[in-house]
């Protein structure tokens, strides 16, 4: 791999591979395209991708060298071996269409966020919906979905007073990303709409809906489509 990969041991288990410090599209294809490749080609391993870095979680007595080598280094070795042609990776994303109801009383900030922005709420919607979105990293909370790919003139700062309950599936911006609320949480970011989708089912097979690396584009829907999309996802 072009880039330089700086390791650091978190724990017995645990090896962090930084590939840098900011937070951008390019760099975060590389984590996204060095999980794929270790996924593939190497045994036993968690992948857990973030904006500029790559969290390995490992059985330790898999990785121990029968020189006495110790698990950590055996593994940078093998990782090292595995991305040194990681550019070469296909990565096709998966595409998830989310579905959005914008304004109102579930986009309470959306005429806000468009005063801001100098653009009328229309404007800011259909700006929203125009973006190629892409899955950076999940955090904060179980399914929260960091998206890099906002059009830099939505761009606004996060509320000075973060309200306490956010509802399930609000769609939201914050500083330079957008981002959708899996369940009722506290939160600071601006409340442009919300999806009938459930984000997060600790009960399915995979309870994420939205993985690290997906595509995201938004469909903006109104108040009946969302009411009907709601109930059916209530129902399954």
């Amino acid at each position: 791999m072009q880039q330089k990969i700086h390791f650091e041991n978190l724990a017995e288990d645990a090896l962090l591979l930084r590939f840098g410090e900011c937070i951008e599209l390019a760099l975060n294809a590389q984590v996204q395209a060095a999980a794929t490749r270790l996924r593939r080609d190497l045994y036993g391993l968690e992948c857990v991708p973030a904006y500029a870095s790559l969290l390995l979680r490992f059985d330790p007595s898999i990785w121990a060298g029968a020189d006495g080598q110790h698990p950590h280094q055996q593994l940078q070795a093998a990782v090292s071996t595995c991305l040194r042609d990681t550019d070469q990776v296909n990565v096709v994303p998966r595409e998830v269409v989310v579905p959005v109801c914008y304004g109102g009383e579930y986009g309470p900030d959306l005429d806000d966020v468009a005063a801001s922005c100098g653009l009328d709420a229309d404007a800011v919607v259909t700006r929203h919906t125009a973006g190629d979105y892409r899955v950076a990293m999940l955090g904060f909370a179980p399914g929260f979905p960091y998206l890099l790919g906002l059009d830099p003139t939505l761009s606004v700062p996060r509320r000075t007073d973060p309200r306490q309950r956010v509802p399930a599936g609000s769609v939201a911006i914050g500083g330079s990303q957008t981002g959708i609320y899996p369940e009722v949480l506290p939160g600071g970011w601006q409340l442009i709409g919300r999806t009938p989708l459930r984000l997060f089912d600790v009960d399915a097979n995979d309870p994420s809906l939205l993985a690290a690396g997906d595509r995201v584009r938004f469909h903006a829907i109104d108040a009946e489509t969302f009411r009907q999309l709601l109930d059916e996802t209530a129902s399954r």
